[in-house]
């Protein structure tokens, strides 16, 4: 494309500004003009499939996104049921995953930072775990063992 637009400007400037030494023959111009306009629909075709392929790989990574995010729901609602947490647990359990500080929880759940850390020792001590960084890698854990998760991710060719 940047081709054709070179020899379509030169030929405009060339007969603005007389560049031209020497006539082409009207066949030979007439074979180079086509063959810049099939340069360009040649261009803007590829361009279009290559947008299309663009835009099928995003709806296709959109959806895998769209997968995981409901596995990790599963995997999230499955573990705090298996440890019996109460609704406020479950709360907290959440916003933990989620990587709140205790503060942070406290002020959104609108209760102390001592009652957040009561409920936050027995997440810890329903899960048998010692502290969030343990309480992450069991949900990692999961995921990875999950089938979709252990599909490899296609790799991207170089250019």
């Amino acid at each position: 494309q940047l081709v054709c637009a070179a020899f379509f400007l030169y030929d405009i400037l060339a007969s603005v500004f007389g560049l031209r030494q020497r006539p082409i023959a009207w066949a030979l111009y007439e074979l180079i003009q086509i063959g810049a306009a099939l340069g360009l629909v040649v261009g803007v075709s590829v361009t279009g499939w290559l947008v299309l392929r663009t835009l099928r790989a995003r709806r296709q990574a959109e959806e895998s996104l769209r997968r995981a995010r409901g596995v990790f729901a599963d995997v999230l609602e499955e573990r705090f049921s298996g440890w019996r947490l109460t609704p406020a647990e479950r709360d907290v359990a959440l916003v933990l995953v989620k990587g709140m500080t205790t503060a942070e929880i406290a002020g959104l759940r609108q209760t102390s930072e001592g009652t957040v850390k009561a409920q936050t020792a027995a997440i810890y001590r329903k899960a048998g775990v010692k502290g969030r960084s343990q309480l992450l890698s069991l949900f990692i854990e999961d995921l990875m063992d999950d089938p979709l998760a252990a599909r490899p991710a296609p790799i991207a060719s170089a250019p």
